[in-house]
């Protein structure tokens, strides 16, 4: 059975490393091995639990018994002793939660969790079709944001370019409700220079084809059949702003567009990702 220990405030030493510890310090917390990041909401740490994550510890609200919010928080708690009985768990009041965060929690937990060594390129990529690449993308919300639109979407993978935020950065997992433990992923390239060089140049050697997401005079719709027709087909979307580097422009095979209509000439990234993924997901 899992032991419960209660604490009355977030100065409690039990609590000082969820709380009291920054999110470069979590991912440095081990080096030269990886470390650890924080999971909030019973929903999110479910999915990173299914996925293999392994817990360290636990802080909660104290539970309800009643409605969505317990079942969830239930299926945590079972999950959890299935892994081990020795992961401490701590609980407070919600109140005292709402502290640490900054903003009133409606589901309060914040699971710590060990990272694990990224995989490589070739191993995220070994059976995908139709990916995404992410450049340069610095907002956590986007990131999120996302990878639940890729998941939902049915995208095979996502690969991100050094300059992006990390997807297991905290807001980042909340905003897209644990996915990002859905969908295969990982950095293509560990430094700014290898993009886009070198890491077209991995995608050539899988014989993607690439689809840079940006306005020009020759960009064709996103809906063209060439790009359905294409058997695996990787599409790159800019950061927030710029957008795409132009050399990254130049070194893609197609430049694509969301047709729009009203003046508007572009969407966030986010929202230029979902109608994306939903249009190279249909089939030709």
């Amino acid at each position: 059975m899992i032991r419960f220990e209660k604490i009355l405030t977030l100065e409690d030493p039990a609590a000082e490393l969820l709380v009291k510890t920054s999110e470069t310090g979590l991912y440095r917390y081990n080096e030269p091995m990886p470390g650890f990041f924080a999971a909030e909401s019973p929903n999110v740490i479910i999915r990173g639990l299914e996925a293999g994550y392994e817990p360290v510890s636990v802080l909660m609200a104290e539970r309800k018994t009643a409605g969505a919010e317990a079942r969830d928080t239930m299926r945590m708690l079972e999950l959890l002793d299935m892994l081990s009985s020795e992961i401490p768990v701590f609980e407070t009041q919600l109140s005292v939660m709402q502290t640490m965060t900054g903003f009133p929690m409606t589901r309060g937990a914040v699971c710590l969790m060990k990272r694990r060594t990224l995989p490589d390129v070739n191993d995220v990529l070994k059976d995908a079709s139709r990916i995404a690449v992410l450049e340069n993308v610095v907002n956590p919300t986007n990131i999120g944001a996302v990878f639940r639109s890729a998941a939902a979407m049915n995208l095979d993978a996502l690969l991100l370019t050094p300059g992006c935020c990390d997807p297991l950065y905290r807001r980042s997992l909340r905003v897209s409700m644990g996915t990002v433990f859905q969908i295969p992923w990982t950095f293509i390239g560990s430094r700014s220079f290898e993009w886009p060089e070198k890491g077209v140049s991995v995608l050539r050697e899988l014989n993607f084809t690439l689809a840079a997401m940006a306005l020009s005079d020759d960009s064709i719709s996103i809906a063209d059949p060439a790009l359905k027709k294409a058997p695996k087909l990787a599409l790159i979307l800019g950061s927030e702003g710029p957008g795409l580097m132009q050399k990254t422009i130049d070194a893609c095979d197609y430049t694509v567009r969301i047709p729009m209509r009203n003046g508007v000439d572009s969407l966030n990234v986010a929202a230029a990702g979902a109608v994306a993924f939903w249009e190279i997901g249909r089939k030709a």
